[in-house]
């Protein structure tokens, strides 16, 4: 069924993390009939990866489509993460126009800002959501002045501040276009979109053009590109020319195999698809984001959107311990070389290149610490095995030879009583405290502009320092210049001695020294991090040292030893710990900490010869 371009109506749903673009989307399909009424849905439907549903977080943006009267309404779920904000830049080409969802306590948040600027740099329609307005702490009229004045920052034209508003609670399931109305379903929404969201300009009649915004990947079909038709339309089996706006040199002449369009959460074959909707095309082996589908007669690229340059990076190697090979299915460095390099197909903020100064070592450059930790996590669950370094911002140099840095905002919300304790850090870590604001329910909102250097490894000391009530979020705000050294770890380690199995008495012995991350009965190796020592020095121990046996018996030598349950460590905490002579081992089943040289001889000699120099 063709439907008429001017009823077509493409969305993205923008937003900072939690302000609940995901549960809105969730209504929005239930309410316009997509679901059968018996049938049994789960909520936050469009988070479908392990990691998105374990972390309750979107990684990757996601279409769907809803039919309301005669309209089709096309709708992009995007990440609310600062760190995926790649995925958010890239979608908006697709859209005519964007829902921006506002937590209506928490207002105006970093990544509100971001996403609503990328939003009006290509002069989409706004629909502003005041989301969450059933919370007893809600304040939607001022979080409206909070708004209005970001558009106004954000150097807006009269149109754009003259968008539409409407309050909602995705999670009740209503909408309505004033505080006093009736509070219904999400039929206000829906007639917002109707009225406001353009329909997709082009012309039917055009030779074909069309730009891949997305890239999927599916067993049995390959690579799946997503994006919308701009111009003419497009059938199966017509032969089309493959552009990239980049490299105008990779044209190549392919088939298209199969055409789909999206309906609720599935994808249904068609034989054609028409200008203005949003389709996915399979059957094209090289497919890459930013690759425009040209007619054979008119090879004309689309322009891509620029994406913002990676801030931090980090070493991805091949696993060298005395332990490597037992867990992993890919462990060499072609295996992890062609898996890093698959990424960059899909994931646009992402950069690898070979490391020149070390053998069997790749330099990944992300977005951020979560960007680069969901990437080794998904790595370590497909069975690969390698060891990663401390996570490393990226310098530039200005005109005038200056050392430049990027920095963050950080945007703070901590209860009264800690807000000393954070507020002293930051400053340790070359923050600069921009802003201080109370909030309701004894909670003080501290706003800094920080390096982003000053910001690796806090998160874990973030959460002690607030005893677990604190909420940080961060921005990239621009490269200035360099703020000069920071300590990134003020303790040191505890450092096993010899290879064997930890026991019980030389745990016992250990954990006098500090705090343990290892149990009884786990292997070791000469040179791995076994613990934290509360001072600053590093300190080897003997975890394997079993006690002599004698034929003496004393008083209460027979009681069982008491040790203190160990610390655990997820992904981002050690990751966070790992300091820059430290190197992370990533199995499938386990998360290791070790010195780069495990050797305690060579390694004091290193740190003499680097004191010396």
């Amino acid at each position: 069924m063709q439907i008429k371009q001017e009823n077509i109506r493409n969305i993205a749903i923008i937003a900072h993390v939690d302000h609940g673009k995901t549960t809105m989307v969730d209504q929005l399909l239930r309410q316009s009939g997509t679901f059968r009424e018996n049938q049994n849905v789960e909520d936050r439907i469009m988070d479908s990866g392990d990691i998105e549903r374990e972390r309750g977080i979107t990684i990757l943006s996601k279409n769907t489509s809803v039919f309301y009267r005669d309209y089709k309404i096309n709708i992009i779920d995007t990440p609310g993460h600062a760190d995926f904000g790649g995925e958010v830049e890239r979608v908006l080409k697709m859209v005519n126009g964007v829902i921006l969802i506002v937590d209506a306590f928490e207002g105006v948040m970093p990544q509100t800002k971001f996403v609503l600027q990328k939003a009006l740099d290509l002069d989409l329609t706004v629909i502003v959501c005041i989301n969450k307005i059933d919370r007893p702490d809600a304040r939607p009229r001022e979080v409206i002045d909070e708004i209005l004045e970001l558009f106004i920052e954000l150097n807006a034209n009269d149109e754009q501040l003259d968008c539409p508003f409407i309050f909602a609670s995705a999670k009740s399931g209503f909408a309505v276009e004033d505080l006093k109305d009736e509070q219904k379903d999400m039929t206000p929404l829906f007639e917002s979109i109707i009225k406001h969201i353009p329909a997709p300009s082009g012309d039917p009649d055009a030779p074909l053009q069309m730009l891949i915004s997305t890239i999927d990947y599916n067993e049995f079909t390959g690579r799946v590109g997503i994006g919308k038709i701009d111009n003419g339309s497009l059938k199966v089996n017509s032969e089309v020319l493959i552009v990239n706006h980049h490299d105008a040199s990779t044209n190549n002449r392919v088939r298209i195999s199969k055409l789909y369009t999206f309906d609720g959460l599935s994808k249904k074959d068609c034989d054609e698809a028409f200008c203005g909707d949003i389709v996915a095309v399979s059957g094209i082996a090289d497919l890459k984001i930013g690759d425009t589908i040209c007619d054979i007669g008119n090879p004309a690229a689309i322009p891509f959107q620029k994406i913002s340059e990676p801030t931090i990076s980090m070493d991805f190697m091949v696993n060298d311990s005395p332990l490597a090979g037992r867990e992993g299915k890919f462990v060499t460095s072609r295996h992890i070389r062609d898996r890093l390099f698959r990424e960059l197909n899909s994931d646009v903020s992402l950069r690898v290149e070979e490391n020149p100064d070390a053998e069997n070592s790749f330099k990944v450059s992300g977005r951020g610490e979560l960007h680069l930790s969901v990437l080794i996590e998904n790595m370590r669950r497909e069975g690969y095995e390698f060891a990663v370094s401390k996570a490393e911002v990226l310098f530039k140099t200005d005109d005038r030879g200056k050392k430049l840095e990027p920095m963050e905002t950080a945007l703070i919300d901590v209860p009264d009583e800690f807000s000393g304790n954070v507020i002293q850090s930051l400053s340790q870590r070359k923050g600069e405290l921009l802003e201080m604001t109370p909030l309701n329910g004894g909670y003080t909102r501290l706003q800094f502009l920080i390096p982003s250097r000053g910001l690796i490894g806090y998160r874990g000391q973030f959460m002690t320092e607030t005893k677990g009530n604190g909420i940080m979020n961060t921005a990239f705000e621009e490269y200035a210049e360099y703020k000069g050294e920071i300590s990134y770890r003020k303790h040191g380690s505890l450092i096993a001695y010899e290879s064997g199995t930890a026991v019980a008495y030389g745990l016992f012995n250990a954990q006098e020294r500090g705090t343990l991350f290892i149990s009884p009965g786990e292997e070791v190796y000469a040179g791995m991090l076994v613990g934290e020592n509360p001072r600053s020095e590093d300190i080897e121990v003997n975890v394997c040292k079993t006690k002599h046996l004698t034929n003496t018996r004393a008083s209460g030598a027979d009681d069982a030893l008491r040790l203190v349950p160990p610390r655990q460590l997820s992904l981002e905490q050690a990751l966070d710990y790992t300091d820059t002579d430290e190197l992370l081992e990533i199995t499938p089943e386990h998360l290791r900490l070790r010195k780069k040289i495990l050797d305690s001889t060579q390694r004091y000699r290193s740190k003499k010869n680097n004191v010396n120099q």
